[in-house]
């Protein structure tokens, strides 16, 4: 994956409207996510064992859907699958209403891996940019995910979740209308970004589309010109390593519930 050295900039440079799946509350703010890596030998047979996994969460009315993407860039030999966004308690929920299907996938999708990774990303809220209505917006096509690794100790992490709170209460101010999702991470292991922004199109156009203004001068707008340079420098300062990927989602190999 490239690395990124102009860290938030270059990931809110590309226009994106539309957001995530339905939620019923405000605590709903948790993803489960599972990044699966196969030979591309395997991709068919993996496929179909993604298929098959998903009839079975069909056939015992598993109330939670599963939408899944395929990595348009980077490694192409990857799919993630996120659940959400639920609560903790729903967590639970999912598991024992799951578990009826772990078999399925140990015999049909496990065979095929190269390797699995899960897991939590955890919505940020006054880290983001989400229109109104969020919540009940259908899949985008398009999903553009940056990873940020931050530098070691609490004023890295300091300085990354407070610019990205300042970026965003400038962009409702301004009701700048290009939207993003920053997640955190938890559970990721070893290797794991620490948090994750999320843009989402409708089209390969959309995402090619320049904002107007530029992010920058919508920030030096509301803030004025030095205290929006101290701003991007803070953020710089912060980030260890950045890496980006496009995704694009795939009705065939998701899971609806209720259908």
């Amino acid at each position: 994956m490239k690395i990124l050295t102009v860290c938030v900039v270059a990931a809110l440079a590309a226009s994106a409207v539309g957001n995530a799946v339905a939620a019923d509350s405000g605590n709903a703010v948790v993803w489960r996510d599972f990044t699966d890596t196969v030979a591309p030998a395997q991709q068919l047979a993996y496929e179909a064992g993604i298929k098959a996994y998903n009839q079975c969460l069909a056939e015992h009315h598993v109330k939670f859907s599963e939408p899944t993407v395929t990595h348009e860039t980077g490694n192409d030999y990857m799919y993630s699958s996120d659940v959400g966004p639920i609560t903790w308690a729903d967590m639970d929920t999912l598991d024992a209403e799951a578990k009826a299907c772990d078999a399925t996938w140990r015999a049909q999708g496990n065979p095929h891996l190269k390797s699995e990774t899960s897991a939590f990303m955890i919505l940020q809220p006054d880290m983001s940019n989400l229109p109104a209505g969020w919540q009940t917006h259908a899949a985008p096509p398009i999903l553009r995910v940056i990873d940020y690794t931050l530098k070691p100790g609490r004023e890295a992490e300091t300085a990354f979740s407070s610019s990205i709170k300042k970026i965003a209460a400038a962009a409702a101010k301004a009701k700048w209308p290009y939207y993003w999702m920053t997640a955190q991470i938890e559970g990721g292991g070893d290797g794991a970004p620490d948090y994750i922004l999320v843009i989402r199109s409708k089209s390969w156009a959309e995402v090619g589309a320049e904002p107007n203004p530029a992010l920058w001068k919508m920030v030096a707008g509301v803030y004025g010109q030095a205290d929006a340079d101290a701003l991007r420098k803070s953020l710089d300062d912060s980030i260890a390593k950045g890496s980006d990927h496009f995704d694009k989602y795939n009705a065939d190999l998701s899971y609806t519930a209720g259908k």
